[in-house]
């Protein structure tokens, strides 16, 4: 009875007590929260690396520009886990080469005959928009039941 008195009187363990506690209501949350969040993440990573892809396909001459099939399918083939469900929109213009940022044009003979004065010309880039629905594992009340996630990646096309 004497050992029992002296338990209940000492304070040993009350810091495991009070970290099983925190853990229990801080750390558990936390964790599904991660549970929840990392399939989104991953498949964000996912839907830029196709995004990029395609236009590095797409960048290699002006014939693979035009090539929708073909930069559809290096996106959809670098992610294999959502291949049916990526949506690919590839778009080639032209812009001037001392306004890169500018006016876009739909046809070389526009770009051509907008881009005048010295070491201005026209270029081409390629634009893919690669775009994804997922929905997350874990679901929460209030939290979006479908995400959509998107990326654009830009490059220009080699002459």
């Amino acid at each position: 009875m004497k050992r029992l008195r002296e338990l209940s009187e000492s304070d040993h363990g009350t810091a495991l007590v009070e970290l099983a506690l925190m853990v229990g209501l801080l750390g558990v949350p936390l964790l599904l929260g991660v549970g929840a969040l990392a399939p989104l993440v991953y498949a964000s990573i996912e839907v830029e690396n196709a995004a990029h892809t395609g236009a590095l396909y797409g960048s290699q001459s002006s014939t693979t520009a035009v090539d929708i099939i073909g930069i559809t399918t290096a996106a959809q083939t670098d992610v294999a886990d959502f291949t049916t469900s990526l949506n690919v929109v590839p778009v080639t213009y032209y812009a001037c080469a001392t306004s890169v940022g500018g006016t876009q044009y739909s046809s070389l003979s526009n770009a051509t005959s907008a881009c005048t004065g010295t070491n201005n010309h026209a270029l081409q880039f390629i634009q893919v928009l690669a775009t994804l629905q997922v929905t997350p594992v874990i679901r929460c009340p209030g939290v979006p039941t479908t995400w959509t996630l998107s990326s654009t990646s830009v490059m220009e096309v080699q002459q």
